[in-house]
């Protein structure tokens, strides 16, 4: 090939049409003239093909002829310019136009601005992209100056009146309603990484919902629970327990005789624990109202079941309570003192009897001597699980209750899940000596806890 220059011809008043010589098309874009030919022009694909015609050869000098122009009606801007606008904008954002005029290399700012404005927003193209009425409403959420950003979006929730110390200490910002350390702070690592792409099937596309539905649920779940240390006060209480305890002390110092606090009970406490389910649908002061009325309503129950108690053992009037509990604990005690004395009697016949009892040694029955013979495996465990044959197999073996009922749930369920066909491999323990385990297998097989097949 030889050698080359780049021109630029520009629209006259009436656009002139240039044909290939070779095959004859049209030139509507960028075309290749001849510099030792007169009147020699060539598409790039006859070029790139090295079509020869005439005088015309291959390695004649040639140049880039740019045909281009726009279709607007601009006689200034090449084809070419237009894309290196289009892709100005597109990376420089609108408005930027002196990075725009620099990228097109070309053109200044103003041209630039004025070139886009007149053909691509108020020109035929504008018209057809941006309808003069848009079909969908559009919200302007900017507010004055001097007022907020989004008036439209204010905070629905009464901000936590707070120090600007007790701010810090806490890491609570009360206007947006945040933490420095929020509850559950590693939910955004969820959808932070991702991304739709061109390549992404149904699958990935489903997948990638799923992640922004449970970031959404633990996002609702960390609202939740800001509403409910909100309406509870729990966040200034974190601030002032500190406080409360000095003032507490300084209060207990000034006065001489201070006034204890009820401890709660051990049933109110796990009452307390209960309602805390009920937290997120009731505020502080009504779940304490119904704390409060739930105890009356247990305290009542618990004096009508008295007062039933009375009514039945023929008490009529209040008057009558006292006398009749009063007659009720001294019989009760004549009861407790004529039982002791039962008992002591009975304790000293019994020691009187034995002193006049000739001693003779005891005659061992045969339930003593096989708890004579069981001696050794008695205080172990599992021992009262066994049946007496199994006794006097473990202790002919001296081998534990417990290492025998092991072995013999091993051997029970192998035999089982052999006998429904399912694969198994038996790991007895180590040191298990193979004539007790022949000795365990033929028992259990006599008494028909396993089968020989």
């Amino acid at each position: 090939m030889g050698r080359f220059r780049v021109r630029k011809q520009k629209m006259a008043e009436t656009p002139t049409r240039f044909y290939c010589n070779y095959c004859q098309d049209e030139l509507k874009a960028f075309s290749v003239r001849c510099c030792e030919c007169t009147d020699f022009d060539l598409c790039l694909q006859c070029f790139s093909a090295g079509a020869e015609l005439g005088s015309h050869q291959r390695t004649h000098d040639y140049q880039i002829i740019d045909n281009a122009l726009l279709a607007c009606g601009d006689k200034e801007w090449s084809m070419s310019e237009e894309y290196l606008l289009l892709d100005a904008i597109e990376t420089f954002g609108f408005g930027n136009w002196a990075d725009v005029a620099s990228h097109i290399g070309s053109k200044s700012p103003t041209e630039a601005r004025e070139h886009y404005d007149s053909n691509y927003i108020h020109g035929n193209l504008g018209k057809a992209a941006v309808p003069e009425k848009p079909s969908f409403k559009v919200q302007d959420h900017t507010g004055p100056e001097d007022g907020p950003l989004s008036p439209s979006l204010r905070a629905t929730f009464t901000p936590v009146e707070m120090s600007l110390a007790d701010q810090q200490e806490l890491g609570y910002m009360p206007l947006r309603d945040d933490f420095e350390r929020e509850h559950d702070n590693e939910a955004e690592t969820l959808v932070s990484n991702l991304a739709v792409t061109n390549e992404d099937d149904d699958l990935d596309i489903t997948l990638k919902l799923i992640h922004v539905d449970v970031y959404t649920s633990r996002l609702k779940e960390r609202q939740r629970r800001k509403k409910i240390s909100r309406d509870f006060g729990i966040i200034t209480a974190a601030l002032s327990s500190t406080a409360s305890k000095t003032k507490d002390q300084k209060d207990q110092k000034s006065t001489a005789t201070p006034v204890p606090k009820k401890k709660p009970s051990k049933e109110e406490t796990e009452l307390k624990e209960k309602m805390k389910a009920l937290a997120q649908f009731q505020t502080g002061k009504e779940q304490e109202e119904f704390f409060e009325n739930l105890q009356k309503e247990k305290e009542i129950r618990a004096r009508i079941k008295e007062l039933i108690k009375y009514r039945r053992n023929g008490i009529t009037k209040i008057e009558e309570i006292s006398e009749y509990d009063e007659a009720k604990s001294k019989r009760d005690k004549r009861k407790e003192g004529k039982k002791k004395i039962v008992d002591k009697s009975k304790r000293s016949a019994v020691i009187s009897a034995k002193k006049t009892e000739p001693k003779e040694e005891p005659k061992k029955d045969d339930r003593e001597i096989v708890e004579d013979e069981f001696q050794a495996i008695k205080a172990s465990p599992g021992f009262n699980y066994l049946s007496d044959r199994e006794k006097r197999l473990c202790s002919s073996m001296k081998m534990k209750p417990a290492r025998y009922i092991t072995l013999k749930t091993v051997i029970i369920r192998d035999h089982l899940m052999r006998r429904q066909g399912l694969p198994c491999k038996t790991r007895y323990p180590s040191n298990l000596d193979k004539s007790h385990r022949k000795r365990i297998t033929n028992y259990l097989t006599k008494s028909g806890w396993i089968k020989v097949s």
